[in-house]
């Protein structure tokens, strides 16, 4: 089973909604079978490299918040984030254009690293207050997870899977997404947003049953109409 999740590695539910995901997949049966495929989605696409504001005062501007109110949703996420075993320090953020980072995660992903990088890019931004953007910063987070320092120089240098970030933006356009994270399970289930852990189990769950139907098991044992021991119609054979 294949589940594709798109979102931005500076979004903040992206980041609880990973770990909500990871918690909902440690409990389904079949997580070995599941393959987790990361998409790329910018926030803000016409971002520049680096927004030299804090998050609070992007916040007013963008939401005509008071300074009170962004430092509020500040500490309510805060909050959320710790619920799930995260650590954000949104004052501290760097801001800026993700291209890049969505860039090395396909890259990654060819490397079977995928996950890792994902996971990298997020803590850093959230949680050490380092550039999504910044190229030196990018490439000492890639060599973290295990990519060859050269190749991922030579990546960022040039246009290297710049086509698979645009084709994930296309997709998500033409599958209606506009907010993230949103999760695709074998190209028949949506689920968008951080969901609980049980929804997106839930999700997983039905999603495995509609391609992997029960078969049915003839026994011997009980006589009954169709030469089975079941019950029927408010009554068993015993």
């Amino acid at each position: 089973m294949k589940v594709e999740i798109w979102s931005d590695v500076v979004c903040p539910w992206c980041y609880i909604g990973k770990r909500l995901f990871e918690d909902a997949l440690a409990r389904f049966g079949h997580a070995d079978q599941v393959e987790v495929e990361w998409r790329s989605f910018e926030l803000d696409p016409q971002s520049p490299a680096h927004v030299d504001m804090p998050m609070s005062r992007i916040l007013e501007r963008k939401y005509g918040m008071t300074r009170e109110q962004a430092e509020a949703a500040n500490d309510r996420m805060t909050d959320l984030a710790a619920g799930v075993g995260l650590e954000y320090h949104l004052d501290e953020v760097q801001v800026g254009n993700t291209f890049d980072a969505h860039r090395l995660i396909h890259l990654a992903s060819a490397h079977g690293l995928g996950d890792a990088m994902k996971e990298r890019l997020l803590a850093a931004y959230f949680t050490e207050g380092r550039s999504p953007s910044d190229h030196d910063t990018l490439t000492g987070l890639a060599v973290e997870v295990g990519l060859d320092r050269g190749e991922v120089a030579a990546t960022l240098a040039g246009d290297g899977f710049a086509t698979e970030v645009r084709h994930d933006e296309a997709r998500a356009a033409s599958l209606g997404v506009s907010g993230v994270p949103f999760f695709v399970i074998d190209e028949a289930y949506g689920v968008s947003g951080a969901q609980p852990a049980g929804v997106l189990l839930g999700a997983l769950e039905r999603a495995w049953s509609g391609s992997h139907p029960a078969s049915v098991v003839r026994t011997t044992g009980v006589d009954t109409e169709d030469g089975a021991t079941a019950c029927a119609d408010g009554t068993c054979a015993v």
